[in-house]
């Protein structure tokens, strides 16, 4: 066998040998069993509870659900688990014999279970986005400090092999220093019909109350309008196509270019109205430049919907087919393609074609948080790094309120320099009764 040059044999030996640190101490869990509380039974739920519990250290003890429409499936598995339909009296009940939880309801609810649950003392694995407004990131983020918690975001792709080696080929230098990247998602999580004025009968089965949680009430619509899946579209309830795919899409991005805070942001797009999100975003990004980008900043762009890169940012690609979801980086050495979820692919081809790829295996991004607790492991999304992610994220619907306007951002005081406005949008009020401490 042909020996590789030097360079390629160091950029093996640098893949293989990605950084892995433990804990220096995490919080010990109370039995040599963890009990699991789980908030949310079906749909993103489900496949959430039902890996984190097929880990042998867990017992599910209990779930809180809303609608028992909805646990049709989760009594196929677990057929003896306690159900709540309050999941602030399951947590007032039940944290005593809890030691670790699993949310994921729908956004705007989030941040209220998660933070009750900390304050408890539980570590978290909680669904992406982390939460619905950029104050509640960084309290999630500051309190697991605070009570030296494990914490993971269900961005269970960050565990895969095929972004894993995204991040490492960037690391490694492969196409060169980053000069900009373009990340897009075909998802249409908006609406830009108003709000029909009608109200429907309540599901004898849904406590509509409870659903509605921290959000304004409003009547009860039917047709799927809000419960179970298109509350992704309602300003109150989801984040749009980039809260729901860009926790996903960003991740490598963030990870790569090893990015912090922007320093600004400007929507292209269109405007949300005023209950829901609009579609076709075209939302770019200033962050501050890094060890593997070109320049003093780099520029990041996401297009939604219908919407996709400039042509020439297209071209780069060449034969490749332009996948519905992904990412271009161009670098000063050559261009990956990143699609969702697939292998980087290094061009020129021409160029790359014996390129050794860093040797990764898929990891179980569930059972690595269920580690991590047990204190065998390292969460590799914990909050530290997926709440800045997710303050990143949740600046692009802001910015679709206020189109054609680059808004500076200060990430030390969470507010926008040059836009009160703006800054308005950065941490909502609680409905009276459902207030949380710390939020």
């Amino acid at each position: 066998m042909k020996a590789l040059p030097s360079n390629r044999r160091s950029f093996l030996k640098a893949g293989a040998a990605a950084p892995f640190f433990l804990r220096d101490l995490i919080s010990k869990p109370r039995n040599s069993t963890l009990r699991l509380g789980a908030f949310g039974a079906g749909n993103m739920a489900y496949h959430t509870v039902v890996p984190i519990a097929a880990h042998p250290g867990v017992k599910l003890a209990c779930v809180a659900e809303v609608d028992s429409a909805m646990l049709k499936q989760f009594r196929g598995k677990f057929a003896d688990t306690p159900v709540h339909q309050d999941w602030r009296r399951m947590l007032d009940q039940e944290h005593k014999n809890l030691d670790i939880v699993c949310i994921a309801t729908p956004d705007h609810m989030h941040a209220p279970i998660a933070m009750s649950a900390m304050q408890r003392g539980l570590h978290v694995y909680c669904q992406k986005p982390l939460t619905h407004d950029l104050y509640e990131a960084r309290q999630l983020t500051a309190m697991t400090k605070k009570k030296n918690l494990v914490s993971q975001m269900g961005i269970q792709v960050h565990s895969f092999r095929e972004y894993k080696t995204a991040v490492a080929l960037v690391h490694n230098g492969a196409i060169g220093k980053i000069k900009e990247v373009h990340s897009w998602s075909n998802k249409k999580w908006g609406d830009p019909d108003p709000v029909p004025d009608r109200s429907d009968p309540v599901p004898p089965t849904l406590n509509w109350d409870w659903w509605l949680g921290v959000a304004a009430t409003r009547p009860y619509l039917g047709d799927d309008y809000y419960h179970t899946v298109n509350w992704r579209k309602r300003i109150d309830f989801g984040t749009a196509t980039f809260g729901d795919m860009g926790c996903h899409i960003f991740d490598p991005v963030f990870g790569s270019l090893r990015l912090t805070a922007p320093l600004s942001v400007r929507s292209e797009g269109p405007t949300p109205t005023q209950h829901n999100w609009a579609i076709n975003a075209v939302i770019h990004y200033v962050f501050p430049g890094t060890a593997v980008t070109e320049g003093k900043t780099v520029n990041v762009s996401w297009y939604d919907g219908d919407m996709r890169p400039p042509q020439e940012i297209q071209a780069l690609i060449g034969t490749q087919k332009m996948p519905d979801q992904g990412s271009i980086f161009v670098g000063t050495k050559g261009v990956m393609l990143l699609p969702h979820t697939a292998m980087p692919v290094l061009l020129p081809e021409d160029q790359f074609k014996d390129f050794p790829m860093p040797p990764f295996e898929r990891d179980d991004h569930y059972l690595q948080f269920v580690d991590a607790v047990l204190g065998k492991a390292k969460a590799s999304a914990s909050f530290d790094y997926a709440g800045p992610l997710t303050e990143s994220v949740l600046l692009g619907p802001v910015a679709t309120r206020f189109p054609q306007t680059t808004l500076e951002w200060n990430a030390a005081r969470l507010k926008f320099n040059n836009s009160p406005e703006a800054s308005a949008f950065v941490r909502r009020t609680y409905r009276k009764g459902w207030e949380v401490k710390g939020l």
